[in-house]
């Protein structure tokens, strides 16, 4: 017990008080709890500077603790996407149970034709894909307010399937005349090129944005080339996009 002690004050010491996540584990070497803070020092000796009276799952949890791991990153998506993938791929008792049974926000994306994207609070096993949870409502905010200026997802409940859209069965919306929607429900936008919206919003949403941007400076590039300034502008637009993101989600 006495060495646990000083193995955990040990590493109290060397916290450093920047942005990361922290790992707790018990003394089989079990994950029991994955945490994130924008100052790893102060949130990590919170737990040991306290009595924790007023929460019982968490006093307890702290008598579990023989060893502790963190990393620091950059910015607050980033620890925020360690988070949930270490959360999901551990599963660890302790962020279960200090949930308190609150039902924390993902964001899907749609299996249907021409996928919508969306905050949800209920997983559906239907074939839709999942991202998070989260535990930033305000989070969750800025990256779909972020997937909207970058990409036109269309935001209606339509069915889209290809007889439908073959029928005639839909009518242009104001989205389509802000220039957020491509149309797709009339056929103005191929099934393809949304898909490839798609795959990029992906990469955003597990946190891959440099393999984003290298996409578009691509493009741009291409379309420099091609003398397709509109497009390439349009490129342009999307990074500077990315990078005031980038500069909001810092700590």
């Amino acid at each position: 017990m006495l060495s646990t002690h000083k193995h955990l004050q040990a590493i109290l010491e060397r916290v450093p008080e920047n942005p990361g996540i922290y790992q707790y584990f018990d003394k089989k070497g079990t994950v029991i709890y994955v945490g994130k803070a924008k100052n790893l020092k102060r949130r990590v000796h919170s737990y040991f500077n306290k009595n924790h009276d007023d929460s019982p799952k968490t006093r307890i949890l702290v008598s579990k603790i023989a060893d502790i791991k963190y990393t620091v990153v950059e910015s607050e998506m980033d620890a925020l996407l360690l988070e949930n993938n270490l959360i999901k791929k551990y599963k660890p008792r302790y962020n279960i149970l200090l949930k308190d049974d609150k039902t924390y926000p993902s964001i899907c994306v749609k299996r249907e034709s021409f996928p919508r994207i969306f905050m949800t609070r209920k997983i559906v096993k239907d074939g839709s894909e999942y991202f998070g949870p989260y535990s930033s409502v305000p989070m969750v905010y800025t990256l779909l307010d972020l997937i909207k200026k970058l990409y036109p997802i269309r935001t209606c409940a339509h069915s889209l399937d290809k007889k439908s859209i073959e029928n005639g069965n839909y009518q242009l919306c104001l989205y389509y005349h802000l220039r957020k929607c491509k149309a797709p429900c009339m056929g103005y936008q191929s099934e393809e090129e949304y898909d490839e919206n798609i795959k990029q919003v992906k990469q955003i949403l597990n946190g891959n944005l440099k393999q984003v941007e290298a996409l578009l400076i691509e493009e741009m590039q291409e379309a420099a080339e091609k003398l397709a300034f509109e497009k390439a502008q349009e490129c342009k637009d999307k990074l500077d996009l990315l990078e005031n993101y980038k500069l909001y989600i810092k700590f």
